[in-house]
This record gives C-alpha cells, structure tokens and sequence, in this order.
C-alpha cells in the first residue's frame, strides 16, 4: 500500500471526521476518476476476526441499497490489516453541524429532513436492513440549510448503515451499555432487545424533536438514568418550547416517542405523513392517541369531525326511519291506575287464601274440641260463629278489591 492510498487505489486526501469507531477521509478513485469517501475501521476492531466478518457482511449487505437517501457504498475490503469501507462522498452538512450552528430549525425545514430520513429508512427496512443509529450525526443534509443562499434543492442521506449492527453484536462496552448515542437509542434498544424498524422510528422521533425545539426530549448522564426517566416521565411536547411548533405536529413527534413499540408508528412512512399533517394543522388518527403527558403538557390531541361530517348521510336517515317507532311513555294516572288494579287482584287473591286458611284451621279446632265428634258443645259453639267469621272475611275482600 503506498503512503496515502488504500489498495491502490484510493488516494486518502483530507480527514471528514473521526471517532470511536472509525476514520473517514475524502479520497479520490483513481480507477473511476471520482471523490468519495472512504471508512477506515480503528485498529482494536480490525483485530477482532468476529467483528470484522460481521461488519463485512453487513457492508455486503448495505452495498445493495440504491436509494437517493441513503448513502452509497461502492466496495469495501482490507489492506495492509486496515478495514475499509468506500461510500458516496456527500458534500454538505450532517444533522450535527447543523444544530450545533443553529441550535434548531424552523418546523419546515425540521419535517422536511425527518420525511426524507423516513423514505431511506422505509426501503431499507423493507429490504430486512435496521439501521440502529440513526442520530443527527448520521443524517447528511445536502442543499438546503446546509448551503444557505445556494437556492439548491435539499436533500437528505442516511449515513453508516450496517457498522452499527456489526458493533451492537460484539459487546464492545461494559455490561449493561449499548453502542450507540444513548440518547437516541430506543427503550428496546437500551435493554439489550434486537432492534426492529419501530426502533428506527423512535430513533427518528428524537431526532426530530431536537431539530424542533435545539434539545433532546429525555438527558441524563448515564443509559441507566435516561432509561429510568423514560419509565417515569413524559416529554415535553416541543410547542412548549417553540411557539411556532403546531400542537399538531408536536402530537405527532410524541407518539413517534412512546415506550412501547406498539403504541408507536408501525413504519417510517407513517411518521413521515403523521408529521405533514401536524406542519399541516392536521392531529394525529385518533385510532393511535398520545398518552397522558406530565405537568405542564398539553392534553392529547384527536380529530373532532366538523358539523358537515356529524350530520347523518341519506341512508342513515333511512334506516333511523326504518326503525319502529317507541311507545309512549304512560302517564302519571295511568300508571296509578294500573297500580290500582293490580293491588286489587293481589287483595282479592289474598282473601281466599285467608278464607281457605280459616276453614282449614276451623276444621281442625271441631276435630280438636270435639274429640272426633264426642265433644258437641263446644262443636255447636263454632257453628254458631262460623257464618258471623265468614261475614267478615267477605267484608274485608269488597273493601280491597273495591267490588
């Protein structure tokens, strides 16, 4: 390998960038006669054999996304025991830069972005690819913001797929620590959980906060103390921040933030329309409402149907006509009517069974007093009272029945 160049064939110029993980340079390919970009692995990874064979397979595996935002990787190999990957060189601005020059960007142009972040993220999950890191750093931002006064068309690159999975699956750090900005990391992320496309999605979710409002939705120190306040609190929604942010839009950003998977957005092209319709003025589906927020939040936002849409359509009134009409409901003097003579049947019902209960038991007293029919006084007695009782009992049943 000669001095500033990668097999022969890529002349390394000036350093882009560098970090934990990797070096990257702007280079030219001296074969195809054009500038590209060109990772150069650190050295404590290119001596791990496992990690090296997984971070080839995804880069195999990135090389095959063609999409106008993601960032091109062209080959990848090693020479002299370095690791490289060439990608398409991008000429503008990172997500980063961005913020650290502007502290944040208006709604417009924030949504803008986090749309086209979408469309790369969409295809490659489609293509069974997760990104894992998706954080302003790795959003570059061509045109636009990025060349202010240039009038170019923006247009945004997802950068450094693949590197990341290769990473997450070599445990590289301490026990209970992920690779990755922490603060981006979703919860299922942070414990320790394969990460899906919805992963993305929320990843996606904090970065668009942070383009709304210049700061993130949960800080803390440690992994440990940003999952702990996930569990516990709330964001914020970012037109607490930002006046200019719609209500609308911030719904929107925060459902892209909950804890659960489920209860996020189930794709990246669901958060990119989610977020036109808040710059839009336009609320969340109701089917998938934002959790209750913490103090000083405001309240979930859902779509209330206009007047035109509550009032009922031909065949609703239709079928409301169809329907049998409801009996009245009976007045007051029917209703004591009713009660009326519905006590007098009870009384009525009352008296003969009182009538059949005092022959029973004056029956039963004749046997008694009588010893069979020996005692005839006292069985005279009874007869002679029997007609005054029966008398009575027919008395009491015309004054209850009203006969």
């Amino acid at each position: 390998m000669a001095a500033g160049t990668i097999a022969d064939r890529y002349a390394l110029e000036d350093r882009l960038g560098s970090g934990g993980m990797s070096t990257v340079y702007r280079a030219t390919d001296e074969v195809l006669e054009r500038t590209v970009a060109v990772k150069v692995l650190a050295e404590h990874l290119s001596d791990d054999e496992k990690f090296v064979a997984r971070f080839r397979r995804e880069a195999l595996a990135v090389a095959k996304l063609v999409h106008p935002n993601i960032v091109q990787v062209y080959d990848t190999g090693v020479d002299g025991g370095r690791h490289f990957i060439v990608m398409e060189y991008v000429e503008g601005r990172s997500g980063a830069q961005l913020l650290q020059r502007q502290g944040k960007l208006d709604p417009a142009t924030a949504v803008a972005i986090a749309a086209d972040a979408c469309a790369g993220l969409e295809y490659a999950h489609k293509q069974g690819i997760v990104h894992r890191d998706v954080k302003p750093g790795n959003l570059m931002v061509i045109g636009g913001p990025a060349a202010p006064g240039s009038g170019e068309k923006m247009t945004v690159k997802l950068a450094d797929f693949g590197i990341a999975r290769a990473a997450e699956q070599t445990r590289l750090t301490l026990v209970g620590s992920v690779v990755g900005t922490a603060a981006y990391l979703s919860p299922e992320q942070s414990r320790g959980d394969e990460a899906t496309g919805v992963s993305d999605v929320y990843s996606l979710g904090v970065v668009t906060y942070q383009l709304l409002t210049g700061r993130l939705p949960y800080e803390g120190n440690s992994l440990a103390e940003l999952a702990i306040r996930r569990e516990n609190e709330r964001p914020l929604p970012p037109s607490s921040y930002e006046p200019d942010v719609p209500e609308e839009l911030s719904a929107a950003v925060l459902r892209a933030l909950e804890n659960d998977p489920a209860d996020r957005y189930s794709s990246a092209l669901e958060l990119a329309a989610a977020l036109r319709a808040g710059l839009e003025g336009i609320a969340p589906s109701s089917e998938a409402p934002t959790r209750a927020l913490g103090a000083g939040s405001t309240a979930a936002t859902r779509v209330v149907p206009r007047e035109e849409e509550r009032t009922p359509t031909a065949p609703a009134r239709r079928r409301e006509a169809a329907r049998p009409a409801a009996r009245p409901a009976p007045q007051p003097a029917q209703r004591r009517a009713r009660r009326s003579a519905f006590s007098r049947i009870l009384s009525a019902i009352g008296g003969i069974l009182l009538i059949a209960a005092v022959a029973g038991i004056v029956a039963a007293a004749i046997l008694l007093l009588t010893d069979a029919g020996t005692n005839t006084d006292a069985g005279q007695f009874i007869s002679d009272n029997l007609d005054e009782l029966i008398t009575n009992i027919e008395d009491y049943i015309r004054q209850n029945t009203g006969g």
